[in-house]
């Protein structure tokens, strides 16, 4: 069973435009994916209908074979458990260091103080954080930032990440560890879905590829070689 699969969705919006339309992708379990296009593609739209932010006009959108747009609104929140989610707006809180960023998720679910911690420290250390757990989110660089927000998705053991255009004003260095830290998670097992328009990226790491045009799937090429 796909761990994400897009069957003839349609996004249309009240004053008629269609973000997506019919389109129809399936990203398997513990694949690393790249979702592609130009701006305006549909990319975002997308993503937020995997998080059930937004709902298809039609179509079925099925994650970890839940359907999305079935759910009702109390079961919305047990759905973006399995998922991290890393949007271009990063809502960190900058009234409160990186710890307590990366806490918050568990606090909201009641996790047990010191379970909490030992989970917050661990996925810091996972994005080369560790260190700067008493720092707040003024005083780190653009991509520092970035992988806060990744420990943040991660903190909660999700089965699916999902991340949109997460290298967005980054330099190529920043770029390529935070791409490194996606991968990864990948190898242990979490599906990955990254959305960008940067190609560079696209072809020195993907093995597999959505293209969106229009709204509409372009393509989704055979795997590609990783060099």
């Amino acid at each position: 069973m796909p761990a994400i699969h897009f069957n003839r969705v349609t996004k249309r919006y009240a004053d008629g435009f269609e973000a997506l339309r019919d389109a129809t992708f399936a990203v398997e379990a513990g694949e690393f994916t790249f979702l592609t296009g130009h701006s305006g593609a549909g990319k975002t739209t997308a993503l937020r209908l995997i998080a059930a932010i937004e709902r298809a006009t039609s179509g079925t959108v099925l994650v970890n074979g839940q359907n999305v747009a079935a759910l009702r609104a109390v079961a919305i929140p047990y759905l973006r458990r399995s998922l991290g989610l890393v949007f271009q707006d990063q809502k960190l809180l900058h009234d409160r260091n990186a710890f307590e960023n990366v806490m918050l998720p568990l606090a909201v679910c009641g996790e047990p103080p010191r379970e909490a911690a030992r989970r917050v420290r661990a996925a810091l250390d996972k994005v080369g954080l560790l260190g700067r757990e008493r720092a707040m989110p003024i005083t780190l660089s653009g991509g520092e930032q970035q992988r806060l927000c990744i420990a943040r998705a991660v903190v909660n053991r999700p089965s699916i990440l999902i991340a949109d255009e997460p290298t967005a004003n980054l330099d190529s260095e920043a770029a390529l560890g935070i791409v490194e830290i996606f991968q990864a998670f990948n190898r242990v097992g979490v599906t990955v879905l990254v959305a960008t328009h940067d190609h560079t990226l696209i072809e020195r790491f993907a093995s597999s590829v959505v293209r969106l045009a229009h709204g509409r799937v372009a393509a989704k090429p055979a795997a590609l070689a990783t060099p």
